[in-house]
């Protein structure tokens, strides 16, 4: 189970940094505009906090592999991290509206691809939680 850690722990990464250039791909100076200061500030502030969350969670997963594997506290540590991709998992399902991607070619493989991404996520952390 280390190199799935390894290999999550990299593609958080990846991620992570993906959050970087939203705001230009979705066009949020446009889109925001119209919303209150606090408004448009805090989609800013809550992607930065996902990047940061999401890149320490890759960095965790990199270096700090065997902690994870072997300590009662690593597989607590998975436990939560399984959750809270299963949780992102059943908003990617059931919260995203299907209008957003049903129908578009790219759209429809992206929502595939991290239907999938985190499937993986959630089960590689259950098993390293409940068997190290």
């Amino acid at each position: 189970m280390g190199l799935h850690l390894q290999l999550i722990g990299y593609l958080l990464v990846l991620l992570a940094f993906i959050h970087i250039g939203f705001p230009t791909y979705f066009g949020w100076k446009k889109d925001l505009a119209g919303l209150s200061l606090i408004n448009r500030q805090m989609m800013y502030v809550h992607t930065f906090f996902i990047f940061l969350t999401v890149l320490l969670m890759g960095l965790l997963c990199i270096h700090n592999t065997a902690d994870l594997l072997l300590s009662p506290l690593g597989h607590v540590i998975c436990l939560g991290f399984s959750f809270f991709w299963a949780v992102r998992l059943f908003f990617q399902l059931f919260v995203y509206s299907p209008k957003l991607w049903q129908g578009k070619i790219f759209e429809t493989a992206i929502h595939v691809l991290f239907t999938l991404l985190w499937t993986y996520f959630s089960w590689a952390f259950l098993v390293v939680g409940l068997y190290g």
